[in-house]
């Protein structure tokens, strides 16, 4: 939009992540023209149940709706679309009817390698029968995702690994492009940050980030406490889970979903981000590393992220790598706030958003000339 572009946004709404018009700041919502479409999205027991016995994914069946679907008509017999861009997997179903109502190209974004977070998360999995049904998810889910790959007339993965995997399945053009940030919100002032201060700040809706949570608080905050008695971590984001909010560990507060997201960072010294599964790039990641946070992660949470470690970042994958590494930020405060810096350089010369949109153009125009080319 800001390039001059005629940008329309249809958005699904679900019980879970319902917004309204009004929720909607008013210069984004006149450079979207955003509609919302509600789907339901709840987890139907039945439905789950009966899956088991299908090689369908129930993943992508929950956003098939005939109401959305209705609703697309409209708006692409409303106005003629150059391209079409599908954010997520889930909204595959919907090409069939965007070929049959619209000459555009018709883009896939990848947020994630979808099945490799169910996978990953199947495998960290103690209980048999849970593990079973989510193997039987990932693999229904991957199946999907590897024909689903060719549908589209180009791909937007989200990391480099993600773009590799794509290119093994389908011969479509594919790029990668990361999450963007505007230089211009990269304000920091790291002099009122709490110092020691642990924080995290993610939807725990999504089980990555609930699963990640609770081993943290199980296998590595017991060692961090009785290292350093002061310690604090503070924990913040929406769906806090009732086991969480019911005062988990001494020494952890949770303040479930913050105003803005950008001054509670600002707040706090270390970001803690302990994923054990997922795909993709962690947004929160990237945000709090544009602010000059140190961040310590797990090898799985900096995937897409050009980091290096003990440069820009901090990797741990066990409890005693945590250990060590809050322990290294605490006696080396200086050395950490250069990691801080070096995190946010990082940022602001490879995730401007004002280049990616460069490169995304760029591939949107390479699409319309192979199609015109083509035609």
């Amino acid at each position: 939009a800001s390039a001059g572009h005629f940008v329309k946004v249809l958005a699904v709404v679900s019980d879970k992540f319902m917004v309204k018009e009004a929720d909607v700041p008013t210069e984004y919502r006149n450079q979207t023209r955003i509609e919302f479409g509600y789907i339901d999205l709840g987890i139907h027991v039945t439905d789950a149940f009966l899956n088991l016995f299908t090689r369908k994914s129930y993943h992508v069946e929950r956003f098939i709706s005939k109401a959305f679907r209705e609703k697309l008509i409209r708006i692409l017999k409303e106005h003629e679309f150059d391209v079409v861009q599908l954010e997520t997997l889930f909204m595959t179903p919907y090409v069939e009817v965007i070929r049959q109502y619209s000459k555009a190209c018709v883009v896939l974004r990848a947020h994630n390698i979808e099945h490799l977070i169910w996978k990953r998360m199947a495998a960290g999995t103690a209980n048999p029968l849970k593990r079973l049904y989510l193997n039987h998810l990932a693999r229904a889910l991957e199946r999907y995702e590897r024909q689903a790959a060719s549908l589209f007339d180009g791909i937007a993965a989200i990391t480099r690994k993600d773009a590799a995997f794509f290119n093994t399945l389908t011969a479509v053009p594919v790029i990668d492009l990361p999450f963007g940030i505007e230089p211009a919100e990269l304000t920091t002032d790291a002099g009122t940050a709490k110092w020691p201060g642990l924080y995290h700040i993610g939807s725990m809706n999504w089980m990555p980030n609930e699963e990640g949570i609770r081993w943290f608080l199980d296998e590595v905050w017991p060692l961090l406490k009785k290292q350093i008695p002061e310690l604090s971590l503070t924990l913040a984001g929406r769906f806090m889970p009732p086991w969480l909010v019911s005062g988990y560990r001494p020494g952890v507060e949770v303040v479930g979903e913050v105003p803005d997201a950008r001054q509670f960072a600002l707040a706090h010294s270390i970001a803690i981000v302990p994923l054990l599964s997922g795909s993709g790039i962690r947004i929160k990641i990237i945000e709090a590393m544009a602010l000059g946070k140190i961040v310590i992660t797990t090898s799985i949470g900096a995937e897409g992220i050009h980091y290096t470690d003990k440069g820009n970042i901090l990797i741990a994958d066990s409890p005693p790598d945590f250990v060590e590494a809050v322990s290294f930020c605490l006696a080396n405060p200086q050395k950490a706030a250069q990691i801080g810096q070096a995190a946010r350089r990082l940022i602001v010369e490879n995730y401007s958003r004002n280049a990616l949109n460069d490169r995304l153009l760029g591939f949107y125009d390479q699409l319309i000339n192979n199609r015109e080319n083509h035609s």
